[in-house]
């Protein structure tokens, strides 16, 4: 079964993604983590992060990879973030901004590679959503997220991004959101694509991962709660699964 498919099926469950950003774990850390994601049932786990400050990214995969069989996918900043050892990519469309080289300049640099690599690709449309306080990825990105408030813009960028044949949408509040995606965001835009959703930024507590979950999200990703502590893990999992 492909990524793609699992991520659609899962067991007709809520899916939970863990977020491991190479540059803030250590060997201990990450295997302390990956121990904890494997006893959770955590379904997937997204590498990757804004920046790539110490080059971890190849012994963080191989670390992965040589502990457990959770399904890999890369969540890469920038082109430097591409490696075979993972099981696909997000080829992550910024559809809320209008930066050229975010919505199509860096990915016609990375096509010939990723084409001929054992990746599978999955086309992603990636929103940025107002969350507080500039995040990374809002000011590496240079674009304007989408306001908290404006339900409408997100719904109709969604569906441009489902009608531009985008196989998943990722709402994201950012690494370190002081507010979540809202739940009436996350609701209206689920009600208007057939695609699965992810929603991820500033989810630290079981509540806010079932409220997502409940507003319509199909697969929440937490990154920023667990770095500080793993035991996190079991309770925001159960909350998921169990949505």
């Amino acid at each position: 079964m492909s990524i793609y498919e699992k991520i659609l099926n899962n067991n007709y469950r809520k899916s939970f993604a863990v977020l491991i950003d190479p540059d803030k774990y250590d060997v201990k850390g990450l295997n302390l983590l990956i121990s904890s994601a494997s006893e959770c049932s955590v379904d997937f786990i997204l590498v990757g992060g804004s920046l790539l400050t110490y080059d971890h990214l190849d012994d963080t995969l191989k670390t992965i990879k040589g502990q457990t069989d959770i399904p890999v996918i890369l969540f890469p900043g920038s082109i430097l973030q591409i490696n075979e050892k993972a099981d696909a990519l997000l080829l992550l469309s910024l559809i809320s901004g209008r930066n050229p080289d975010l919505l199509i300049g860096k990915h016609v640099i990375a096509a010939p590679y990723l084409k001929n690599s054992s990746l599978e690709i999955l086309p992603t449309g990636y929103m940025l959503i107002e969350s507080g306080p500039i995040t990374t990825a809002q000011y590496i990105s240079n674009t304007i997220p989408i306001p908290r408030l404006k339900d409408d813009i997100a719904i109709c960028t969604a569906m441009a991004g489902e009608m531009l044949g985008l196989r998943l949408i990722y709402m994201d509040a950012g690494s370190g959101a002081e507010w979540t995606v809202s739940p009436s965001m996350i609701k209206k835009v689920k009600e208007n694509i057939s695609i699965p959703l992810i929603v991820g930024g500033g989810i630290r507590t079981p509540e806010q991962a079932m409220v997502s979950c409940k507003a319509g999200a199909d697969m929440i990703v937490v990154g920023n709660a667990i770095e500080k502590d793993y035991s996190c893990l079991k309770e925001i999992a159960h909350a998921i699964h169990s949505s």
